[in-house]
């Protein structure tokens, strides 16, 4: 039986509450840490004399190009906080924010580093853009540390390269997640280069302190919540195959077993980067959500072959130890903020959402799913299982999708998203709603829900983005 805890309606909106709470207060926390140390660094180059250098050109030059590589190193060990996966930020913030976070603070940290080390060249080179490839070549080989600085450069370049959304598509998951290892590659590279010749960084006993506490604050994370805290977790719990169940049109559920699952402490909704150890792709890890709530001695993932590793595990052999990251994630309660739900997804996102019909409290009525699928819906007796003994409303939508930029199906006739929606849930806009599905179809949902009036914490969804 799922450990589904249901509490009484007033208990339920009493921890809601405090979990509200507590995750608002960590987010204001690292939001105001992360511009205290930018405002830091800022008055530390102001105290160097910085707004006074920028009279010349040439002085203009180094005191721009010293601004732009403190705040581009003070956001590298932040972009190294964000890769760590800190339970405290993964709980406050969920996958898709700190994604967002992610991305944006990656992307300019990167165009701040170019444009420190673009700067700095131009301005030894006495301001003349025909010197820079002397002085490029010069301060590579002769400066302290600058030649692995070049080579962390070109990894964390090769990072974001790799992150754009057009390189993104053409890779696959695990194959983008390896080489977005590289980037604490190109972080540590550039460490000796910043306390060989960055001034501002060590010229004294308070800079000192906050750059090598913030170096020792980074590393730690990254050994505690990348290595050491993954690494206790399979030896504890030492998770294994214990069925594999074919669902039909190229999908199966993944049962596994495992010793004291209860105290990994995962919800429905969550998901866990896994790596099976059998076969070719056994040291590829893929994040794949919970299709059942958990139980105190077994997991369930549900997966479709889409020609990539997924295809291969159909075939795993019962016993075939597992290697798993997380739990991660938001999608679930404690996102939630109102008694009632809504759940959508469309075709194998149905999966996490099944997971929260079983595990999420609410009486008869109070949740109703809409099941997006194209030839048949995906756990159809399960859902309705839950609806008989759970009271889950459930709406099926079959069939072809409209050549508009519906993303419901031709079955609801010429009716536009929002008409059909809030026909079908007139109280849309009381509920929580969780949404799953293909990342554009995703969008076009909650662009209805935001037209129908929903507020932006009433919505939910997650990417497996980092």
């Amino acid at each position: 039986m799922a450990l589904s805890i249901h509490l009484r309606p007033a208990t339920a909106a009493h921890v809601r509450g405090r979990r509200a709470r507590t995750d608002a207060a960590i987010r204001l926390g690292a939001g105001s840490l992360l511009w205290l140390s930018l405002l830091l660094v800022a008055y530390w180059w102001v105290a160097a004399r910085g707004i006074q250098d920028l009279g010349g050109w040439e002085s203009g030059l180094l005191s721009t190009g010293r601004l732009s590589g403190l705040v581009a190193s003070d956001l590298l060990l932040v972009q190294v906080l964000l890769m760590a996966r800190l339970p405290l930020l993964e709980r406050a913030f969920g996958q898709d924010r700190l994604a967002h976070v992610h991305r944006l603070v990656g992307f300019t940290s990167f165009t701040l580093m170019v444009a420190h080390v673009v700067l700095i060249v131009w301005g030894y080179a006495g301001g003349s853009l025909p010197g820079v490839p002397a002085e490029t070549w010069r301060m590579t080989w002769n400066d302290p540390g600058m030649l692995i600085a070049v080579a962390g450069t070109l990894c964390l370049g090769m990072v974001v390269v790799t992150s754009i959304k057009a390189a993104r598509a053409r890779l696959r998951y695990e194959s983008w997640h390896l080489l977005h290892l590289y980037a604490y590659l190109g972080v540590g590279l550039a460490l000796p280069h910043q306390l060989w010749t960055g001034t501002e960084l060590v010229g004294s006993t308070g800079r000192s302190v906050f750059w090598w506490s913030a170096w020792a604050v980074a590393a730690a994370a990254v050994l505690v919540f990348r290595l050491g805290l993954p690494l206790w977790r399979n030896l504890r719990h030492r998770v294994h195959v214990t069925s594999v169940v074919a669902e039909g049109d190229g999908v199966v559920s993944v049962h596994l077993g495992g010793r004291n699952l209860h105290r990994l402490h995962a919800e429905a909704g969550q998901f866990f980067v896994w790596r099976f150890l059998t076969g070719e792709g056994r040291t590829r890890g893929n994040p794949y959500s919970l299709s059942a709530a958990p139980t105190h001695d077994s997991l369930r993932i549900t997966v479709k072959d889409l020609g990539d590793q997924s295809g291969r595990l159909k075939e795993l052999p019962v016993g075939t130890r597992v290697l798993f990251e997380g739990p991660f994630g938001r999608l679930g309660d404690r996102a939630r903020t109102r008694d009632k739900i809504a759940l959508i997804g469309a075709g194998v996102g149905i999966t996490p959402l099944r997971a929260l019909a079983e595990g999420m409290a609410y009486e008869p009525g109070e949740a109703v799913m809409l099941h997006r699928y194209r030839d048949r819906p995906l756990m159809q007796l399960e859902l309705e299982r839950l609806s008989a003994e759970r009271g889950l409303g459930l709406l099926w939508l079959p069939g072809a999708r409209r050549s508009d930029d519906s993303w419901l199906g031709g079955h609801v006739g010429r009716a536009d998203d929002l008409t059909a929606l809030t026909s079908w849930v007139p109280d849309i806009t009381q509920r929580d709603v969780y949404v799953c599905g293909p990342t554009v179809w995703a969008g076009q949902v909650v662009a209805t829900l935001r037209a129908a009036g929903l507020a932006p914490d009433q919505i939910h969804l997650e990417s497996f983005s980092w």
